[in-house]
Parts: structure tokens; C-alpha cells; sequence
């Protein structure tokens, strides 16, 4: 899929659009955490995020099919399991497990490689150049969450509780930027708001079925606090964004969309330092204001 150019490049909606979804996802990190303060293990967690979510991409997949049907080959339907899977409900349950192990800091860290796992594999698969606005934005964002986490990464605890928690948002990243590679797709033949749609049902779909075979339906007795979590983990961290997300997708693509996520680590920062009483300090502000340089390198690319 090529994506489509307005006005010599990004339009500023498709911006605005990619960054307002970024800022949403980061605030889950924040989430989770918070949950995992009212001992709560992580599928059940995960579920929670789901079945609240899962009602608005029923509504609006059902609408979506009412309005302005589309045909669904069989390769379509496979894609779209294997995506759901692969994007939502992996790498949400690879990223829930490390955050045992990791701060919510350190997670953002780790988590955002997928940037330059999705230019690799848009390479390799989609034999989409790599071009040099986009290399010069990598590079000047990558130097920005450098600075920006250095007091963090400087002398991480190697214990294996970091290493596993490591490991296991690496492969939610992985996992996640397989899913913004193959949903390019897609998206142009169905619609983003469909796709979507379609893709997080299954995702949502995948966590019952993982609940329902290893748990016992123990959903009540928990803290009020942990399901108000878990309505705005599933509303602001996973519909809303959802949307914004593939709309970004559909306008400028899931390389130069991969690069505004390099925003998570500043919007994690500030928000770890507002609620969960993380340390901000000057450093981390040199290398907000870094990130955001890449973001305007890349906001210049000429169609």
C-alpha cells in the first residue's frame, strides 16, 4: 500500500490523528501499573480491557457492514485472525506480563524498537525503500528516548526479573509492529474503522478463550478502582486509539507512522511523573524536545 500524500505530504489531521493515538496507548503502561497495585494477575487484567472494549467494535464493525458493505475474501478473514492475534491480544499480553518485572519507564524504552521493526520488515516484505527523511527522523527520535530514559538505562538491574520483563516487551513490540506492517494490507480495501473493528474483536475474542481455559470466572470481588481502570484502559488506551491509529495508517503509512510513535516514551514520561511519582527531570526534558525534532524531520518529507 502507498500511502496517500496531501499537500506535498503528512496532512496535519493525519498528525494530529497519529499523535493523539500514541498519547493514548502510552497512558496504558501507566494503567496497568496502577492495576497491578490491587494484586491482580495479568489476563485477568487484560480481560477486563477487552470485555469493556469489545462492545463499541461490535457496534461499529455492525455498522460499518450495514452502511457500506464490503466483500470479505477468505484470505481477508485469515489476515484479519492473524492480525487481531498477532497485534492486540499478543502483543497486549507480552507487554501486561512485563510490566510485572519492568517500570513503566523502562517498558517505553524497550517497547519502542517496534519503529525500526516496522521499517525492516516493510523492507523485506513490502520491498518499501527506506528513505532519508525517514532515517534522519529514526536516528534523531532514537538519540532523543536516549537521552531522554539515560538516568534509567545507565545502570538497569540485570536481575532476571529485568531480563524477562525485557524480553517480554521486546516481543510485544515485535509482535505489534508485525501488526501495523501487515494491516497495510487491508486497510485500503476495507476501511480503516472496519479493519479495525474487525482485527480487535478477534483480539478481544483471543482473551476470552485464553481466560475461559485457564481461569475460573472469578470477575467480581476486586477493588472498585481496578474495573474504573479497566473501562478507561479499554476506552481512552484501546478504542480511541485504535481508530486514530489505522486512519494514521491509512494516510501516511505504517513506516512514517512507526517514527510519531517515538512520542510514547514523552507522554509515558510526563505521565509517570504525574501519577505514579516516577523522577522527571532536566535530561529528560532535553530529550523530549529532541524527540519532538525527529518528529518535525519526518513532518517535512516531500511526497
Amino acid at each position: 500500500m502507498k500511502p496517500d500524500n496531501h499537500s506535498g505530504g503528512f496532512t496535519l489531521i493525519a498528525v494530529i490523528a497519529g499523535v493523539l493515538g500514541v498519547g493514548f496507548f502510552s497512558a496504558k503502561a501507566v494503567m496497568v501499573k496502577l492495576a497491578y497495585q490491587y494484586e491482580i494477575d495479568t489476563i485477568t487484567l487484560l480481560l477486563f480491557r477487552m470485555l469493556f472494549a469489545l462492545p463499541f467494535y461490535i457496534v461499529i464493525a455492525t455498522h460499518k457492514s450495514i452502511v457500506r458493505p464490503v466483500k470479505v475474501s477468505r484470505k481477508d478473514i485469515f489476515l484479519i485472525i492473524l492480525l487481531g492475534v498477532i497485534g492486540y491480544y499478543l502483543a497486549s499480553y507480552f507487554d501486561f506480563l512485563g510490566l510485572q518485572y519492568i517500570t513503566a519507564g523502562q517498558e517505553r524504552i524497550i517497547l519502542f524498537v517496534y519503529p525500526t521493526i516496522v521499517l525492516l520488515l516493510s523492507r523485506i516484505f513490502l520491498k518499501k525503500q527506506i528513505n532519508r527523511y525517514q532515517l534522519v527522523a529514526v536516528l534523531i527520535t532514537y538519540i532523543g528516548v536516549v537521552i531522554t530514559f539515560y538516568p534509567q538505562i545507565s545502570s538497569p538491574s540485570l536481575s532476571g526479573d529485568y531480563l524477562s520483563g525485557a524480553g517480554l516487551v521486546f516481543l510485544s513490540a515485535t509482535t505489534y509492529a508485525a501488526y501495523l506492517v501487515g494491516s497495510q494490507a487491508l486497510i485500503p480495501r476495507l476501511g480503516a474503522a472496519r479493519f479495525t473493528s474487525y482485527a480487535m474483536i478477534i483480539a478481544c475474542i483471543s482473551v476470552i478463550l485464553h481466560y475461559v481455559v485457564t481461569k475460573d470466572f472469578h470477575l467480581t470481588g476486586y477493588p472498585t478502582e481496578v474495573y474504573i481502570i479497566g473501562v478507561l484502559m479499554a476506552i481512552v488506551s484501546t478504542v480511541i486509539p485504535s481508530y486514530l491509529v489505522s486512519y494514521t495508517i491509512k494516510i501516511i503509512g505504517a513506516p512514517n507512522f512507526s517514527i510519531l510513535g517515538s512520542l510514547g516514551p514523552v507522554f509515558t514520561i510526563a505521565l509517570a511523573y504525574f501519577i505514579l511519582d516516577e523522577t522527571f527531570s532536566m535530561i529528560q526534558v532535553v530529550g523530549a524536545l529532541v524527540v519532538i525534532g525527529g518528529i518535525f524531520v519526518l513532518s517535512r518529507q516531500k511526497s
